[in-house]
Order: C-alpha cells, then structure tokens, then sequence
C-alpha cells in the first residue's frame, strides 16, 4: 500500500472512525462511563507497557553483553513505543490497535513480516545481499605514496625545488 494512502487513512480515516465509535459508546453505555472506560484503558495500557518495557530492555542488555545485536528487542521496543502512544491517545479503536501490539504474538508476527520484506529488498538491489563498504565500492588497490605538499619558504626566502618527479629535469 502507498505510504501516501497509509497516511491518508491515518491521520483523517482513523480520527471520523473514532468519533462514529464515541457516539456509539456514548448513547448505549453514557458519556461518564465512555471517558471512564478511555481513561481506564490508558492507564492499564500505560502499566502494561511498563512492564513490559523493561522485559524488552532487559532482554536487550543481555544481548548486548554477549555481543549480539538486540535487533527484535529494538523492534519490539519501536512496537511498544507505538502502542503506548496509541493507547494515550482518546478512543476505541486506536486503544485497540496498541492493546494487539502489546501482545508479544502479534509482534511477533510484524517482525518476521518486517524481515522478510528487508530480505526481499536486499535480495533484488543489484549485487543481490548487504552493500559493500566504502565510497567506491570496488577493490581495494594497495600502493605508496610521497608527500608532495611544497614546503615553506626557507628562512632566506628561497622556495625549494620541487620533490619526485614532478619538477623539470636536470
């Protein structure tokens, strides 16, 4: 789906869905217990991610200790992150979106999906696989090299002649 739709959707779609369910909400159960029940979510969804957090956190110092990268812990942390500012923002159904990512199942499944799509990437860039370091990209030449900075005058004023090759011929 085009990152433009996404956005579209997100930031107009998301808030006319939010309202249509707030008035649903609000006529069966009434307007105090509605916000009751939004403010009741975002303090479990606050706890939870909390809880959690730290799980991650910790799980990601472990992986750093025995030099291994903590790429899910990061993901699952960039999940938790979305969650939490989902779950603080007013409605039912942006409450429900960060209540399935604070499921570890449901990360689990976005990370596996999110690793494929990076796979596939990689595998159709020319070259097929992780780029190669540096500028050029191509082989390494060994060789040496001279300096041929010109020194400063002397304390006469006479400019040196030039070093290597590069000066007329003698």
């Amino acid at each position: 789906m085009p990152a433009a739709l996404v956005l579209l959707i997100a930031f107009i779609g998301l808030p006319l869905i939010e309202v249509a369910v707030f008035i649903q909400v609000g006529s069966r159960i009434g307007v105090a217990w509605t916000i009751g029940l939004c403010l009741l979510t975002a303090l479990i969804g606050t706890a939870m991610i909390r809880h959690q957090g730290l799980s991650v956190l910790q799980r990601a110092r472990e992986q750093m200790a025995r030099s291994e990268p903590p790429v899910r812990e990061v993901f699952e942390g960039f999940c938790l992150v979305i969650a939490g500012a989902l779950l603080l923002t007013p409605g039912f159904v942006t409450d429900a979106l960060g209540g399935l990512l604070l499921l570890p199942p449901v990360r689990q499944v976005l990370f596996e999906r999110v690793r494929k799509q990076i796979e596939i990437r990689a595998a159709a860039r020319p070259g097929g696989g992780p780029r190669r370091p540096g500028p050029g990209r191509g082989p390494t030449i060994e060789g040496e090299f001279e300096d041929l900075t010109p020194e400063p005058p002397g304390p006469d004023g006479e400019i040196p002649p030039p070093r290597g090759d590069w000066g007329p011929r003698r």
